[in-house]
């Protein structure tokens, strides 16, 4: 059936209905009173504003009333902005929040609003329709401080607002009148020097603490070294951050390896400009940027998309100011960078990097470690590595080609084959199952970032665990249905292995333990082919297609010409127990090359995930 065009068009307008409401289009902003910053999750502009305040007097005395216009910098037709947010703050104590009582000119265009417990002291619009002024009333109250400065939020669209524009000073009859001047607590903070060289290593562990990734790295001439130095200067701290970044790279200090409610400073590339900004992260969301300027002496570098910016943060922050760390306290360090959309921040492109212990900034200058995966995940690839490309193969191994040997030898009253390769087995459960509950500690819980790599860890576990369980109750040897456990346990541990072999080259690309590639995958490559190969020689020779005794023979006269001068050919052919013997040795000689080979790939790929 055919949807009528008038539908479409209440849908359309619906939907829109929907986007517009969440972005506070009714002028409903109590929420911003404080900072009169909007919750639109993006940075204010740092271009100059192109909106004006003007007042119809300049001094006042209690009760007085004032005519207060924000209107258009300029006569542009085309400039125009949908929300905004006026308030009257006290010059010496901005932070103190909104005082005096505002009246209305336009109903239909603004609203009185409650701001700091204070019955209409802040003035915000009805709509988000198209505005190029606003004129309202403002009046003094009778313990009106002696100089007020009002102050604007204009919002243009949804990402682009100015915060807090400072307007005229007014100041009470008999106190001389004050020049305006910038809002103290403006919400960002602009960068207003150039670097005119990049940072150096320089000095690390001598003058300044460094933490970098890879360690040792000199961002002066690694252009994907991520850099993060600071040292103290009287009763501040100068921070270097640099790393090559789609959109930002930031830092972040935190009480524990856990991220969420840290202090959070960030550096963002934006078209071209970097806007530097202290925030806090509560949970695992967005960073909220800090609605007071914390920051100073702030300077930036863009070059082949390398972002280094640098800035100065007193030790101490006043109670006022929330969420700032004391820099003389304790903290790990988080480096973290990752793309910007619309000016918003998005979730990291790698691990964070993590300081290996706790760091006083202010502290004696050192080189300093740290590491982008978590000593958890590091034991869950390490654990499951062993139990998957180790003990596994060399278990198969055992049960398929070694049955016939030792055949009169038994260990606790089983054959030798048995006992080895049940004992692998086993502990390759061990290993497994000690493996997947640490991924489960770290993330408190299910990792919903980690694509299908844990989905496939959950199939080898429960694989893992059914193969013991099918053990316990598999049928008689002389049974008639002994040929079923045979092949559901063959084919159970082969999916199993299979699949295991699959979530190891996937979880090496995983944030949490990221190995550098290619190296990394091609390890584990050289690690699955040369199983592959054992096997098949193994295989081969089970079959009879391998010339094991010709291959002795030959041996034996390439000896023993070396030892005699004798030329004549030694014809020399085995008994069937000689050509067992030496079929067994074969064998055996082929697992010793095997567990050499895979020791030297297993100790390659654990020493990479201890360097990660």
């Amino acid at each position: 059936m055919e949807i009528p065009v008038k539908v479409w068009c209440l849908l359309v307008v619906f939907v829109v209905s929907l986007k517009t409401g969440t972005c506070y289009s009714d002028g409903k902003v109590t929420a911003a009173c404080e900072d009169m910053v909007p919750l639109h999750g993006h940075h204010s502009s740092p271009e100059p504003s192109p909106y004006k305040i003007s007042v119809d007097k300049i001094t006042f005395s209690p009760g007085d009333q004032i005519k207060v216009t924000l209107s258009m910098g300029s006569s542009d037709s085309k400039q125009y902005f949908r929300g905004f947010l006026i308030q009257a703050r006290d010059v010496e104590r901005p932070s103190a929040g909104a005082v005096g009582s505002f009246s209305l000119l336009d109903p239909a265009m603004s609203q009185l609003l409650q701001c700091n417990n204070v019955e209409a002291s802040a003035v915000s619009h009805t709509s988000d329709s198209h505005k190029t002024q606003v004129q309202v009333v403002w009046t003094a109250p009778q313990d009106s401080p002696s100089a007020i400065q009002f102050e604007v939020t204009v919002v243009q669209k949804y990402n682009l607002y100015w915060a807090r524009i400072p307007g005229p000073v007014v100041s009470q009859k008999g106190t001389p009148p004050l020049p305006s001047h910038s809002t103290a607590g403006a919400q960002t903070t602009t960068a207003t020097a150039s670097l005119s060289h990049p940072f150096s290593s320089e000095g690390c562990g001598v003058k300044k603490s460094c933490l970098r990734d890879p360690a040792g790295c000199d961002p002066q001439s690694d252009p994907l070294c991520h850099f993060l130095s600071f040292w103290t200067e009287d009763q501040s701290v100068v921070f270097e951050l640099s790393g090559p970044a789609p959109g930002y790279v930031s830092f972040a200090l935190s009480t524990d390896k856990w991220m969420g409610d840290d202090d959070v400073y960030l550096c963002i590339n934006d078209n071209g400009h970097v806007d530097i900004s202290a925030a806090y992260v509560e949970g695992r969301t967005h960073p909220v940027t800090a609605s007071e300027n914390v920051l100073r002496d702030t300077a930036w570098r863009l070059s082949d998309e390398v972002i280094q910016c640098t800035f100065r943060r007193n030790m101490r922050i006043p109670a006022q100011s929330q969420n700032r760390s004391d820099l003389d306290q304790t903290h790990y360090l988080f480096m973290a960078h990752g793309r910007v959309d619309n000016g918003r921040t998005h979730r990291h492109d790698r691990q964070p990097l993590i300081s290996a212990r706790q760091v006083v900034v202010t502290g004696p200058p050192e080189d300093l470690e740290g590491s982008r995966s978590p000593l958890l995940i590091k034991f869950h690839g390490a654990l499951m590595l062993l139990a998957w490309m180790t003990t596994v193969s060399v278990g198969v191994i055992i049960a398929r080609y070694f049955k016939p040997d030792w055949p009169e030898t038994t260990v606790c009253g089983h054959r030798v084959w048995f006992q080895l390769h049940r004992a692998l087995m086993l502990f390759t459960i061990i290993l497994t199952c000690t493996g997947f509950i640490l991924p489960f500690l770290y993330r408190r819980g299910w990792s919903k970032r980690a694509g299908s790599h844990p989905y496939l860890g959950c199939t080898v576990m429960t694989l893992a665990v059914i193969q013991p369980i099918m053990a316990l109750f598999r049928p008689a040897p002389d049974s008639s249905r002994r040929y079923i456990f045979n092949w559901v346990h063959l084919g159970a541990g082969t999916i199993a292995q299979v699949i295991a072999v699959v979530a190891i080259c996937l979880g090496v690309h995983q944030q949490a333990l990221l190995l550098p590639a290619p190296w990394s995958t091609g390890l584990l490559a050289a690690h699955v082919i040369w199983f592959v190969l054992a096997d098949l020689v193994l295989e081969v020779h089970r079959r009879g297609l391998f010339p094991t005794g010709q291959f002795f023979k030959n041996f034996q006269i390439y000896t023993e010409n070396i030892k005699t001068e004798d030329k004549e050919e030694i014809l020399f052919v085995p008994s069937d127990n000689e050509n067992h013997i030496k079929g067994t040795c074969f064998k055996k000689l082929v697992l010793i090359i095997y567990l050499c080979g895979n020791f030297v790939f297993l100790t390659l790929l654990l020493g990479i995930i201890s360097q990660v």
